[in-house]
């Protein structure tokens, strides 16, 4: 692809600015909310939500205004301004910043359009309301923040969602969010009962003035159709004692058959019981974690495991029992002991940042112990990159495909995340790495889903295609197709109803009718 290196002239500042304001609530001043180049804050305020070293390079494209919203006006007065500029200006939308591409902070070498950016970080307020069951969480908050407050107001309740606890609330749920509860409660997706929508008019819209079809759309179909100010979730009710283990064993601990015998037990094993694999090299070998979290006590976590699961080996001293809030630090991988207090939970920031490249596949075949041993040489080969595998099963099988836009339901055993990190910088060691990544992932061809190729939206990856520049309206066809499979249809219906001008546009979004090509 030929990338395109003209970019037109920016708007003209001033213009662009009392555009801002004119649409603004004069009772909550915007002008405090944003930052231009000139500004001693600029490079602080768009750096502190950059979780991908790859996007935060001198030659990385920056914005050329960062607003900080604080109050909703602010979000309506940023969709105002842009749709007066539509030609001439695109709006980014950043709640956390883990967007594994940039897109929520960047623009890529195939856009020639100047950017500002919407950040949500300061729309960050959340209602816990045990009595309902239910919780109102702005989409500037991150999962940690929503996760302690459920904690202050219930000990038994949670919610599904991701184990990073840095990830925004927006961007999760808005590419549709699972974590280690889904096997028995879907993704988070699933537990959205209402939302707050500012659409491409400038209005705010809840789910009976949306209509189901937006409101639909929103739960999983990408940031392409409004501005989302805050969902409703469904708590989840938990027990006061869950149990948490991680087992390793490497190929000379007989890996092989352990993860053979896991991908037919872990899919459909009991929904109270979540074990993913982390697969990597690690001193000249092949070493696979087995890291679970069982809704109960240990006692009943070992006897299902010694019953239907034995080659696994865990022992009662693999196992920790807590309250639900406290498995939180094992997930995001801090020491064994360490506990949920505000430095784990409430932190905005990684504690390490890195160059980093993911990918994504569905498994829905077992694969044979030849083919195990097949993709650990292949693995030994390429050597940086990473594999976690997540089993579906349970809840996630009863839930219909076309529920939500995320259609990878019944039928898929179990999903892969690639992962490739990086500490060198500059972009012969990009180049290396990425390449590794796609190498790893071309060899997998034969062991995945196909007709199409399935790929995780939160997992978001470029290599897909884009819809702009260099890749045309025949590419939103291809990773229409891989994120959304059949539901990319209606996305598109839904798309060219509410957003017809396409004013919430990125390399990967969902097209109109008028961008999208004729099958």
């Amino acid at each position: 692809m030929r990338k395109l290196t003209n970019r037109p002239t920016l708007p003209n500042m001033q213009t662009f600015l009392r555009s801002l304001v004119d649409n603004s609530d004069p009772s909550h001043p915007i002008a405090g909310a944003i930052y231009t180049p000139d500004h001693p804050s600029f490079l602080p305020v768009l750096h502190a939500h950059i979780h991908n070293l790859r996007f935060s390079t001198p030659s990385t494209p920056k914005p050329f205004l960062i607003l900080t919203a604080s109050h909703h006006s602010h979000v309506q007065a940023a969709v105002s301004a842009a749709a007066a500029h539509p030609t001439t200006v695109h709006m980014r939308i950043r709640s956390g910043g883990h967007d594994y591409e940039g897109h929520s902070y960047s623009s890529s070498s195939f856009s020639t359009t100047p950017f500002f950016i919407l950040d949500m970080c300061h729309l960050r307020s959340i209602h816990v309301d045990i009595r309902t069951e239910t919780a109102w969480v702005q989409c500037g908050a991150t999962l940690g923040e929503l996760f302690s407050a459920i904690a202050e107001k219930s000990p038994t309740h949670a919610f599904p969602a991701g184990v990073c606890p840095t990830v925004g609330v927006g961007g999760h749920l808005v590419g549709g969010g699972y974590g280690n509860l889904m096997r028995k409660h879907g993704l988070s997706v699933d537990n959205v009962v209402d939302a707050r929508l500012v659409d491409a008019r400038g209005e705010i819209l809840d789910r009976e003035s949306m209509g189901e079809d937006l409101f639909w759309a929103i739960r999983g179909g990408g940031p392409s159709f409004g501005v989302v100010l805050a969902y409703r979730v469904k708590l989840a009710r938990v027990p006061d004692t869950v149990t948490v283990f991680r087992v390793e064993r490497t190929l000379e601990e007989n890996m092989t058959e352990v993860v053979h015998t896991w991908q037919h037990f872990a899919p459909a094993a009991h929904v109270d019981l979540f074990v993913r694999v982390l697969v990597e090299v690690v001193k000249k070998t092949v070493r696979a974690a087995f890291i679970g979290m069982f809704l109960g006590r240990s006692d009943r976590l070992l006897a299902m495991t010694r019953e239907s699961f034995p080659e696994l080996g865990l022992t009662e001293s693999d196992c920790t029992e807590s309250s639900w809030i406290e498995t939180t630090p094992h997930w995001a991988d801090f020491p064994r002991g360490t506990k949920a207090a505000d430095v784990v939970l409430l932190s905005r920031r990684p504690r390490n940042l890195v160059h980093l490249k993911r990918k994504s596949d569905y498994v829905q075949r077992p694969i044979d112990r030849p083919g195990l041993e097949a993709i650990w040489r292949k693995m030994m080969e390429v050597e940086v990159v990473k594999m976690a595998f997540n089993p579906y099963g349970g809840r996630m099988s009863e839930i219909a495909a076309e529920a939500t836009p995320f259609p990878h339901r019944a039928g898929n055993l179990w999903k892969i995340q690639y992962q490739v990190n990086w500490d060198e910088g500059g972009a012969e060691a990009e180049r290396r790495h990425v390449a590794l990544c796609r190498e790893m992932y071309d060899y997998m061809t034969p062991y995945v889903s196909r007709n199409p190729r399935a790929s995780f939206l939160n997992y978001k990856d470029l290599d897909l295609g884009v819809n702009g520049g260099g890749g045309g309206a025949a590419a939103a066809e291809g990773y229409g197709r891989s994120y959304f499979k059949g539901n990319f249809d209606r996305l598109v219906k839904i798309k060219s109803k509410v957003d017809p001008h396409n004013l919430f546009r990125h390399e990967q979004s969902v097209p109109t009718y008028l961008c999208k090509p004729k099958l």
